[in-house]
């Protein structure tokens, strides 16, 4: 058994899809502003306090970022997994058809314990993901960045909570990223 894994993915079985380069793909405030609701009978999420927003508006961009990386794999690091009850075949529809091929899993188990899950820094989920896949390498894209592990920061790149990765910023630290965990020049 590893060690450093927090107590409640204790039982759950290690990812089919262990080692390689992984992307941590958050959604909210990455492909689309982080204002994203759910009413009940309303039907799936909105965007809320977005005016000329859609969601997944970043999709298409994401999917040109990762083109020259066809072995990079996306793991799925977002509440909308909960949301739809662990389902990441649901989350993943909504993704262009290129990035959605990549998902081979999430950093939520449907057998985890989603209130000790929920209550956890993204930082820390993604390192107890991290620990059981055992990638190669990785990288995280996310606008949440309190409490991460001082040994975890490096991996993120930390996006605009309503521009998400549109900025040139952070486009360039993404690239750089990527470039860098596949041993090229960027």
């Amino acid at each position: 058994m590893l060690t450093g894994i927090p107590e409640h993915t204790s039982d759950v079985p290690l990812p089919p899809h262990r080692g390689g380069m992984v992307l941590y793909l958050d959604i909210d405030g990455v492909l689309h502003p982080d204002s994203v609701y759910r009413k009940p009978g309303r039907g799936g999420p909105y965007l809320l306090d977005a005016p000329g927003h859609s969601l997944f508006e970043h999709a298409e961009l994401l999917e040109r970022m990762l083109l020259p990386y066809p072995d990079l794999r996306i793991v799925l690091s977002t509440a909308w997994v909960q949301m739809y009850r662990g389902s990441i075949a649901k989350v993943a529809r909504r993704l262009t058809p290129d990035l959605r091929a990549r998902v081979v899993g999430a950093t939520f188990n449907k057998r985890m314990n989603a209130d000790t899950f929920q209550r956890e820094s993204r930082g820390m989920q993604f390192w107890s993901d991290v620990l059981r896949r055992q990638p190669e390498a990785w990288v995280a894209l996310d606008d949440d960045y309190l409490d991460w592990p001082a040994h975890c920061v490096e991996h993120l790149v930390r996006t605009h909570p309503v521009l998400g990765i549109s900025t040139p910023v952070v486009l360039a630290e993404l690239r750089a990223k990527l470039a860098y965990m596949h041993g090229v020049s960027p």
